[in-house]
């Protein structure tokens, strides 16, 4: 058994409370019955004395600026408007100092001001709340800021947005870290969807009220998720969701930000991940299960959307995965076999 992953979290005053409570969430609870060992997450104050979060919720702090230096992933959590316009000084230098040290670094929403501050995103593309881009490309001109996606992630350095992506970040980096099959689980125990692709877009948002539900589509997206080792086409879809193809795809993509196709090919790399972690089913027979049809189309998708083969995959996560599956009831329950999919 390996030592834990450290997750140093850095906190300043007032920073937002939900900001903060989620990766609390993910990296702070006891859950090695997902993954033994798992993380271990420590609060790092900015600055020294006392630290609140926002309306005053005192926070159990045991690290200075120095608690970022030796930890494997250190995440800079959002900051109140002081502290994105002049961040502390300790915290900047210990977040420069952590990346040279080879430490992974990831700002959570506003947090992406100490980042810049630190030199850490001179070059490269990053994001942080829609409502924030404009002021923060003013001030870091030499950042190429994208106020779309959700996430963006460049291995040594990841960047979100606001709020809920920060769910997507975390739960992104835990798959990354663990695979698949643990990510999804840990999503589960939260009631949030599985996955977000970190170049979803921000402003995707319901359709417009009408008759239907805003969340009309998620009967359909359930069905299908139920369907991927089935020939699955936008017009099959449609039908579904009793919409016209037309209707159904301009939905679809203002509610996801991606098209139906787009969707389903990832839905199905999905699937392929979580067969791959948690069972020993040959590659022919996950390329069937999961709709790809055959072993070859598998590993060009797979590859194309993962960087790496569904071999290399399963040798990193296999071991990994089997407690997810088996707190399920269950591993991932292969379909019927099918010819190559429509997408």
């Amino acid at each position: 058994m390996g030592r834990p992953h450290v997750v140093a979290l850095a906190v300043t005053d007032g920073a937002p409370i939900f900001e903060l409570a989620v990766p609390c969430e993910v990296f702070g609870l006891d859950r090695r019955d997902l993954a033994d060992p798992w993380y271990s997450l420590r609060m790092c104050a900015a600055e020294p004395g006392p630290v609140r979060a926002a309306h005053g919720l005192a926070l159990p702090v045991t690290h200075g600026p120095e608690g970022l230096l030796d930890a494997d992933t250190v995440l800079v959590a959002a900051c109140d408007r002081i502290a994105q316009l002049t961040p502390p000084p300790a915290l900047v230098d210990a977040v420069r100092e952590a990346h040279r040290r080879g430490r992974r670094i990831a700002s959570l929403c506003g947090g992406v001001y100490v980042l810049a501050a630190a030199g850490l995103l001179d070059g490269r593309r990053a994001t942080t709340h829609w409502m924030h881009a404009a002021d923060f490309a003013r001030r870091f001109p030499r950042v190429q800021v994208d106020p779309g996606p959700l996430y963006v992630d460049h291995g040594d350095v990841l960047t979100s947005a606001g709020t809920g992506s920060v769910i997507d970040l975390c739960l992104h980096l835990v798959r990354r870290d663990l695979g698949t099959a643990v990510a999804n689980e840990v999503a589960r125990r939260m009631v949030v969807p599985p996955h977000r692709e970190g170049d979803q877009t921000q402003y995707a948002k319901p359709p417009a009220a009408r008759a239907e539900r805003p969340d009309s589509l998620a009967p359909v997206l359930a069905w299908a998720r139920e369907r991927l080792h089935e020939p699955l086409t936008v017009r099959r879809l449609a039908r579904a969701a009793h919409l016209s193809e037309r209707t159904f795809a301009r939905r679809f993509r203002d509610t996801l930000g991606v098209t139906p196709l787009q969707w389903l090919l990832r839905e199905r790399v999905r699937l392929a991940q979580e067969l791959l972690e948690t069972t020993d089913e040959p590659v022919e027979a996950i390329a069937r299960h999961s709709g790809f049809g055959t072993a070859p189309n598998l590993r060009h998708h797979f590859r194309r959307l993962t960087s790496v083969s569904p071999t290399t995959y399963r040798r990193v996560f296999h071991h990994r995965a089997g407690t997810a599956g088996a707190l399920r009831g269950r591993a991932p329950a292969p379909g019927p076999m099918a010819g190559p999919p429509a997408a």
